[in-house]
């Protein structure tokens, strides 16, 4: 046997007796024989763990730019613990397109079925012609919509089905703002927030009777929690308006981020007065809206003075979504913008008072010339003719006498 075979010989053997950690190398080009070949060389890999059984345990969920994911992990003992009377996690999207929506404007849009319900369209049942999927929808005055039970996509299908036929929109946003959150329906649970998830169960009774309106059509959610449902979708649709107006305002300061560089370099405002009024107009939309409308960021709707409950609702989740600290940081920056816009105006002001001040001091100069001209002869003669006159005067009298003496 020739030395070649017997290593090849060798070298098969030992591969055969080899753990399954050992791994041939070969080169790039492999061989035509199907045999391996002398100069492959034997390396050790390291093998691979044999797959595991998926936990159910579900893993948390990833951050996002709501501020609701801080308490994300609040929620994970009921994901990771259903209960038999659970029912399984839905979404719920929050789509917010236009400054407002003109309310009216939408009735003729909306499917059979919807019902104006205190400040909101509510749409108890939608059905998307794609996925097929159904869920319920709340249209809100702010510019936003809120769906239970729809994703992302169906909320984009609802949009362009009910609010771009209907021409509600006013002041169409630059940007679309959303906000995704999840709930789940459990009869033995309190309704409440816990973490990022919405449990709707158990709910107290209503203090007013009326706050309930007779007559609801058949919904895809249970008709005991709707109050809930609203209460928690109007503070989420709050939520995603507020995002657009501090999206709308950071566009803004961006764009008089540089006026006071500007003004550090040249001693100039670096905008025109039309301009600078047509800033300070926007900046006084931005408090308008924020403050000033009745569908206001600050104030708590008046429907929840005569519900508690329902105001407990409202209240936890727009705790969690830290609306206050963020009005109040909207209402910073907007502070800040009209200080800024004061002084540039006050500087165009005092510019302006110091050139008509030296036009007044050029037309001044222009008329003394004018009246130099025009009446310097007389004014000269009525300036000197006198002391000619009293020079002279002398001379012809001494002249006279000279003349009577002779």
């Amino acid at each position: 046997m020739n030395p070649a075979a017997l290593v090849h010989r060798q070298l098969r053997h030992s591969f055969t007796r080899t753990p399954r950690c050992w791994q041939w190398a070969t080169s790039a080009h492999p061989s035509p024989s199907p045999s391996p070949s002398p100069r492959q060389v034997l390396r050790r890999a390291f093998s691979q763990k044999p797959p595991q059984a998926q936990s159910d345990v579900p893993k948390p969920k990833p951050k996002a730019s709501t501020p609701l994911r801080r308490a994300a992990s609040a929620s994970l003992p009921i994901r990771s613990n259903p209960t038999p009377t659970r029912s399984d996690i839905h979404p719920i999207f929050t789509y917010a397109s236009a400054e407002r929506y003109l309310m009216p404007s939408l009735r003729a849009a909306l499917p059979a079925g919807a019902q104006l319900l205190h400040d909101a369209w509510w749409i108890p049942r939608w059905t998307d012609e794609v996925s097929k999927k159904q869920g319920e929808v709340f249209v809100f005055g702010n510019g936003s919509f809120v769906c239970w039970g729809l994703g992302e996509e169906e909320a984009e299908r609802f949009k362009q089905q009910v609010l771009d036929r209907s021409g509600a929109e006013v002041a169409p946003l630059k940007e679309v703002e959303t906000e995704d959150l999840e709930f789940v329906t459990d009869p033995e649970e309190d309704t409440r927030l816990q973490g990022d998830l919405i449990i709707l169960g158990r709910t107290p009774p209503l203090s007013s009777e009326d706050s309930m309106p007779a007559n609801l059509p058949a919904s895809t959610l249970p008709r005991e929690t709707l109050l809930a449902r609203y209460a928690f979708s109007q503070a989420l649709s709050r939520s995603t308006a507020l995002s657009g107006l501090e999206t709308a305002l950071d566009h803004y300061l961006s764009s008089v981020a540089l006026l006071p560089r500007t003004l550090q370099k040249t001693g100039k405002p670096g905008l025109g007065r039309r301009a600078l009024v047509m800033k300070l107009g926007e900046l006084l939309r931005f408090r308008q809206g924020l403050n000033l409308n009745r569908e206001n960021f600050s104030d708590t709707p008046d429907f929840y003075w005569s519900e508690p409950v329902l105001e407990g609702y409202f209240n936890s989740l727009s705790n969690a979504l830290d609306v206050r600290a963020r009005i109040r940081s909207v209402n910073d920056k907007i502070t800040y913008a009209a200080e800024m816009q004061s002084v540039l105006r006050e500087l165009l002001t005092e510019t302006s008072g110091h050139r008509m001040e030296l036009i007044i001091i050029a037309l001044i100069a222009v008329e003394v010339v004018i009246c130099l001209i025009r009446d310097g002869p007389e004014l000269w003669h009525m300036v000197f003719g006198e002391d000619d006159e009293k020079s002279e005067s002398p001379a012809s009298s001494e002249s006279e006498s000279e003349l009577t003496t002779a």
